[in-house]
């Protein structure tokens, strides 16, 4: 092979890049290796996220009652709490989807016994029936107030437009997203940062989310991604490689 100032020749054929063309590859290709590395960075971010709330589902369960829990020191871990259900200030959680039917997540605030304050539980769904403006009857709360289950953030959106509920005098407050700051302004005491999500305690490792958010799928699909992203660049140098390469003309210079 040798090189000459038109490119480079070898076997019968010449490699010689044209800067626009050239340009165009770069930029490209730089895009491409980027995007498939932050989907392998994002894979890392998720198989973390997934080992820690699978470590906080393991560790021993936390009584509310003796414990201020927080969200970022307790997200994800099992709990217990006891107290009075305050069923005259109930959130409505408007948008949410159960078993193919348009509804509401109940949340209601939890007194807690021994404790100045409430956490806010989230009891269930139930669907909109008839007219949106004829909010549907509230299940009622046990008498007992014994709940069990975990520790969670709550559904999350992508955009909070506006104030919080478009109900702001009346009860139960229907409500566009979670925003706990808004829901404690409207009670007369404290509410913890979290939302308790009713459910058994069990250690099992709790892979998956439900519903629609940042976890409908794992680690694998981000790797998968990665290498959508990476197959890119290697066509596209490939390519790039066979429109800068032509035959060599004969009489040409070597």
């Amino acid at each position: 092979m040798a090189s000459a100032s038109r490119g480079v020749y070898f076997a019968g054929y010449v490699f010689a890049p044209r800067f626009l063309p050239t340009f165009a590859y770069l930029v490209l290709l730089a895009l491409l290796l980027s995007l498939g590395s932050w989907q392998l960075d994002r894979a890392d971010q998720k198989r973390a996220a997934l080992a820690e709330r699978a470590a906080a589902t393991r560790a021993p369960v936390v009584d509310l009652n003796q414990v201020a829990a927080t969200l970022e020191t307790h997200e994800y871990r099992r709990v217990s709490a006891k107290g009075t259900f305050d069923e005259a200030h109930q959130f409505l959680l408007d948008n949410r989807i159960q078993d193919g039917q348009v509804g509401y997540r109940v949340l209601t605030p939890l007194r807690l016994d021994r404790r100045d304050g409430a956490v806010l539980v989230d009891r269930g769904f139930v669907p909109i029936v008839g007219d949106r403006e004829t909010l549907p009857e509230l299940p009622p709360a046990r008498a007992e107030g014994r709940v069990t289950g975990r520790v969670s953030r709550g559904p999350s959106v992508g955009l909070r437009l506006g104030d919080p509920s478009d109900r702001p005098a009346q009860w139960p407050r229907r409500v566009q997203y979670m925003d706990f700051e808004y829901m404690q302004s409207t009670l007369d005491y404290p509410l913890d940062d979290y939302l308790l999500v009713e459910g058994p305690l069990t250690n099992e490792v709790v892979a998956q989310r439900t519903g629609r958010d940042a976890w409908r799928f794992g680690p694998e699909r981000h790797q998968g991604y990665a290498v959508q992203w990476f197959s890119l660049a290697g066509a596209l140098t490939l390519i790039w490689l066979i429109v800068n390469t032509r035959r060599e003309k004969r009489g040409g210079a070597a």
